[in-house]
């Protein structure tokens, strides 16, 4: 958009609504996932909120959030990672419901969330013969981003679950086994060239699961095969780290704000 005033013109850069794929996003990445696992079960089991009420107040604390993210011109990182932690918990709120409330089995809902995911790309790219994140700049691309990113979360939570516990290895294990898919994928970007979009969006989905893995083995108890920390420590230092995080990306934008004058 350009803006004409007296004596000069200035030029603003209307931004990707996505942040770069960077290591930091990553990072807070897979923090996100784990705190969408541990802060379930925190809000639900511990303060004895009930499944079902942490579902309705979590889902309108996202849908509060969404509203500000699609309000935004641009990419900030307070608003976005704050939905995005919000749309961790509600996509593992969705799968308990099913698997505790509905006793979907967790075959079925990873199944289910699989088919829904493919379901959202193939649409996406239909109608925008893309699914490149570099690209979300439009209402509709965002929309069909948060569905997909939804979905992942869903999904990454009831495969991670089916993972550890239905095949009885245990969270530690679960955890190394969908940090090795990701270094597989890795490989093939980085070695035998695998598109850029494709491997973007299997390491996304595997970092769910990945997160959830760890979150468990983190809270759980130690009789149980985890280190013990509970799901208020688990939560409390996840959450500091990607505070922490977050300011320094907020920061760092600022800096450097993209602003071009000419006159």
């Amino acid at each position: 958009m350009t803006v004409t005033r007296p004596g000069r013109t200035r030029v603003r850069k209307m931004l990707n609504k996505v942040p770069e794929v960077t290591l930091a996003f990553w990072v807070i990445k897979v923090l996100a996932t784990t705190v969408g696992e541990t802060a379930a079960d925190l809000l639900g089991t511990n303060l004895g909120l009930g499944l079902t009420t942490t579902t309705y107040v979590m889902t309108t604390l996202l849908l509060a959030a969404l509203f500000f993210q699609f309000r935004a011109r641009k990419y900030i990182p307070g608003i976005y990672w704050l939905v995005v932690v919000l749309i961790s918990i509600v996509g593992t709120l969705i799968t308990d419901n099913l698997v505790d409330q509905y006793e979907v089995s967790l075959e079925t809902t990873t199944t289910v969330f699989a088919i829904a995911l493919a379901v959202t790309f193939a649409v996406w790219y239909a109608s925008e013969r893309t699914l490149s994140i570099h690209t979300i700049y439009t209402t509709k691309r965002e929309t069909f981003y948060w569905l997909a990113i939804l979905f992942t979360f869903a999904l990454g939570t009831a495969a991670g679950d089916l993972v550890s516990e239905r095949l009885d290895l245990g969270y530690w294990k679960a955890a190394l086994i969908f940090a090795a898919l990701i270094g597989v994928v890795a490989i093939a970007y980085y070695r035998f060239k695998l598109n850029e979009v494709a491997a973007f969006w299997m390491a996304y989905i595997l970092t769910r699961p990945l997160g959830a893995s760890t979150g468990d083995y983190a809270s759980q108890p130690r009789s149980n095969g985890g280190l013990g920390l509970g799901t208020i420590g688990t939560s409390v230092i996840f959450l500091t780290v990607i505070l922490g995080l977050v300011v320094f990306l907020t920061i760092s934008q600022r800096r450097q704000a993209p602003v071009l004058e000419s006159g």
